[in-house]
C-alpha cells in the first residue's frame, strides 16, 4: 500500500521534534524506535510489547508498579505508533518481530528476560519467545483466535480498498475502536486522548491500516500451540468484559497455550494493563519468581 498522509496529521517526526520529547531513540534497520529503559538497576528486565494502536505511554502505570517490585522495564512504541517512525514498508509480523529483536540486541539486554505482550503485541511476543530465550511469558487479552471475518476480507483485502477506507473513514474507525477498549469512561477518555495525540504524526493512519492489511491477526492457533510448548512459565490475563479480543476465546487459548496461571480480571475491558496496572504488575512479578516449568 502506498504511503499517505491524512488531514489532521500535522506533526512530522524528525530530530528537532524528538529533541523535545521524553524517552530515548535508536535507529534500527527499518527506522527510528522510541523506547524507555527504566527502573531499578540490577533488577530483572521485563519487556512490554503493546498492541495495535498504543504508544509506550500506555504502560506508564504498569511500569511504576513493576518498579515497586524491583523490576526494570523496557517499553517501546511499535513502528507507526507513538514517536517511532512511520515506515514506508510492509507492516507485517516480520516487521514488528524484527523491531523487537533488534531493540533487545541493540540495548544489550540480559538474556533471558521476562516478556509481556498485550492484544496484537501478544502475537509479537510469542514470535519473539519462539526465537529467543525468555524467562517468563505473560499474555494479556491476546489477539489471533478465530477466523478472519468476511467484512474484514472484503474491506481490507486489497491495498486500494484499504487506502480508500483509511482516508475516508480512518478517524471514525479509530475512535470507534478506542471506545470499546476501556470500561471506565474516565480512563477511556484518558487513553483516547493519549492515542489521538500520537496519531497527529504524519503517516499514522497509513501505518494503522497497513497493519490491518498485512499483519496476520486471525487463525493463529498454531502459534499458540508452539508457544505452549516453551519450557517457561506462562501467565494468561484477560478482562472479563473484553469485547475487542472477546473472552469467549479463553478456553481455546488455554487448551493451546497450557498456561501455568490464568487470571480473569472482573469488570475490566480489553486494556487490562491500563485499567488494572497493579493487578498486572503483581501477576508479572509473582510469575517472575516462579521456577521454570
Amino acid at each position: 500500500m502506498r504511503y499517505f498522509v491524512t488531514p489532521g496529521e500535522d506533526r512530522r517526526l524528525d530530530a528537532a521534534t524528538r529533541s523535545t520529547l521524553r524517552g530515548s531513540f535508536v535507529r534500527l534497520s527499518d527506522g527510528v524506535t522510541h523506547y524507555e529503559l527504566t527502573g531499578p538497576h540490577g533488577g530483572d528486565v521485563v519487556v512490554l510489547v503493546g498492541g495495535l494502536t498504543v504508544p509506550l505511554f500506555y504502560w506508564d502505570s504498569t511500569v511504576a508498579a513493576l518498579h515497586a517490585h524491583g523490576l526494570r522495564t523496557l517499553t517501546y512504541s511499535g513502528y507507526g505508533r507513538g514517536w517511532s517512525d512511520r515506515v514506508q514498508g510492509r507492516y507485517d509480523e516480520a516487521l514488528f518481530a524484527r523491531q523487537l529483536d533488534e531493540l533487545v540486541r541493540e540495548l544489550d539486554l540480559p538474556t533471558p528476560h521476562h516478556l509481556v505482550g498485550t492484544s496484537m503485541g501478544a502475537l509479537v511476543a510469542m514470535t519473539h519467545a519462539l526465537a529467543h530465550p525468555v524467562s517468563t511469558l505473560t499474555l494479556v487479552g491476546p489477539a489471533g483466535l478465530g477466523p478472519r471475518p468476511v467484512p474484514y476480507r472484503l474491506l481490507l483485502g486489497t491495498d486500494l480498498t484499504v487506502g480508500l477506507l483509511a482516508r475516508r473513514f480512518g478517524g471514525r474507525l479509530l475512535e470507534h475502536h478506542l471506545g470499546h477498549e476501556v470500561r471506565d469512561p474516565v480512563l477511556g477518555a484518558e487513553l483516547a486522548a493519549l492515542v489521538r495525540d500520537a496519531y497527529r504524526c504524519e503517516g499514522s493512519r497509513y501505518a494503522l491500516f497497513a497493519t490491518l492489511r498485512h499483519f496476520p491477526l486471525f487463525d493463529r492457533a498454531e502459534l499458540y500451540r508452539r508457544a505452549g510448548e516453551l519450557p517457561v512459565p506462562i501467565t494468561l490475563i484477560w478482562g472479563a468484559r473484553d469485547t475487542v479480543t472477546p473472552i469467549g476465546s479463553l478456553d481455546r487459548v488455554r487448551s493451546l497455550l497450557r498456561p501455568t496461571h490464568c487470571q480473569v480480571v472482573s469488570d475490566c475491558g480489553h486494556m487490562v494493563p491500563f485499567e488494572r496496572p497493579t493487578t498486572v504488575a503483581d501477576l508479572v512479578a509473582a510469575h517472575a519468581e516462579r521456577p521454570q516449568r
